[in-house]
């Protein structure tokens, strides 16, 4: 199973899109600092999570969310507790 997650970032209220099979492992290693574009944005709080059979699958619907189509989608459909977006 592969995971398309949606991280939001408490300090700055920046959204993160990132897709993975290990969804758990994976909010663990962003609020530990080892990704490098979401470091100076800890601690992040994953808000949405979607799941595919196949790692194709979830690598076309993480890049349809980081598109502009798929911002819209996201402001529409993911409302995080204290989100300003």
């Amino acid at each position: 199973m592969f995971y398309v997650y949606v991280l939001y970032s408490l300090s700055c209220s920046r959204f993160y899109v990132g897709m993975t099979d290990r969804p758990t492992d994976r909010l663990l290693e962003h609020n530990a600092g080892k990704t490098p574009s979401t470091k100076a944005y800890i601690p992040w709080k994953m808000v949405h999570q979607e799941v595919f059979s196949t790692r194709i699958e979830a690598r076309t619907r993480e890049k349809y969310l980081k598109t502009a189509a798929g911002r819209k989608w996201r402001k529409q459909n993911i409302r995080p507790r204290g989100a300003t977006e």
